[in-house]
């Protein structure tokens, strides 16, 4: 996908350029202001376009020079807004249903009995919108952008009005579509906590503009965009495989780096998780510690050193992996820390939880 759009509202101007892959699920991540939603709004077909082109596998959507601006119900273009809007008076089935009218039957590849299973929606079918909970009207949104076939799928911080049992629901489903059904997903977020465990490729905007893109992996472990993603999350995205599971609840994630252990996880050993590790969780050792409580020690180098603040030095250590590490700068001079030396990081299984974690790649469900 092609994206190269401007837009002027009001003091407000959104100037973006960047491509997206053909699969998987791109995080738009920026905080409240950045151009989220007006640029989605704009892929929608919502809003259109000052200049710029728009296109969709060598479809054109948008082109100001060649006066192309192809209607909303013609672009197969699925949208998932915050709330879920559906039709009140219409029944589930029917919600689900509605959307299907829009897309060409040649062009239809999606099954509507494997949609309705993946989000777990049999049971609800018959019932009307006022009788479901915040977390089955979204999965009801979710099933509708589908069913009317299309060729991407747009999320406008679907998860913003949940709390915090129903998102970890909607993600579990989230992810069983981009892993199953095989749409390419924009999905519009300011959670790194749902980019983490969410997306394959993520872009970055901030006042209007796209300051970064690539893989999530990469975008999250980039200290330098700490202003924007948020200075207390900054830390490392690395990619895992489930080795096993011992006795006292604990999954065992090999690495490059050796194995870390997190609280447990209900998937097969060889399943790809990635995880994510924050600056302030890893503390620093210069010597092997022992008679700790802390299972995960990496030994590694110390790559890099950045002055965090007044107070506070970011680490960026090589453990086979990269690293970041958050400690004082008092901590760092007594300890003699500096690029090159041997060290060994700590963290600890607890600070990392479901919501650090994320699926790489489908689960095992033999």
């Amino acid at each position: 996908m092609e994206v190269n759009l401007q837009k002027r509202l009001g003091d407000f101007s959104l100037d973006v350029a960047f491509d997206m892959p053909s699969g998987g699920i791109t995080a738009l991540f920026g905080r409240s202001g950045s151009g989220k939603t007006t640029l989605v709004n704009m892929m929608a077909g919502l809003l259109r376009p000052d200049s710029g082109v728009l296109s969709i596998a060598g479809q054109i959507l948008f082109d100001s020079a060649q006066g192309v601006n192809v209607k909303p119900e013609h672009r197969r273009v699925g949208y998932v807004f915050q709330e879920g809007r559906l039709f009140p008076h219409l029944s589930v089935k029917a919600n689900l249903y509605y959307g299907r009218r829009f897309a060409p039957k040649g062009e239809r590849y999606v099954e509507p009995g494997q949609i309705i299973e993946l989000l777990g929606l049999n049971a609800l079918l018959t019932r009307r919108p006022a009788t479901l909970s915040g977390g089955e009207k979204q999965r009801v949104a979710i099933g509708r952008a589908l069913l009317s076939e299309p060729r991407l799928l747009l999320m406008d911080e679907p998860l913003a009005a949940l709390d915090a049992g129903r998102k970890s629901e909607i993600m579990r489903h989230i992810e069983r579509l981009r892993d199953e059904v095989g749409v390419p997903i924009v999905y519009v977020s300011h959670s790194l906590d749902e980019v983490a465990r969410l997306a394959n490729h993520m872009v970055v905007l901030a006042d209007g503009g796209v300051i970064a893109t690539g893989s999530a992996v990469e975008i999250m472990s980039r200290p330098d965009l700490s202003p924007h993603t948020g200075r207390h999350e900054a830390g490392a995205l690395i990619e895992t495989r489930v080795e096993g599971h011992d006795s006292f609840g604990l999954t065992a994630l090999a690495f490059p780096g050796g194995v870390l252990r997190v609280s447990g996880l209900d998937l097969a050993a060889g399943t790809a998780v990635r995880a994510r590790i924050r600056a302030r969780d890893v503390a620093i050792a210069t010597a092997p510690p022992k008679d700790l409580s802390i299972l995960n020690v990496f030994h590694g180098r110390i790559a890099e050193m950045i002055p965090s603040g007044t107070a506070a030095m970011d680490l960026q250590l090589d453990v086979g992996v990269k690293l970041w590490a958050r400690i004082t700068a008092r901590s760092a001079h007594e300890l003699g820390l500096a690029p090159g030396k041997e060290i060994y990081a700590l963290v600890k299984s607890v600070a990392i939880d479901r919501h650090s974690l994320g699926l790489a790649e489908p689960p095992n469900r033999d």
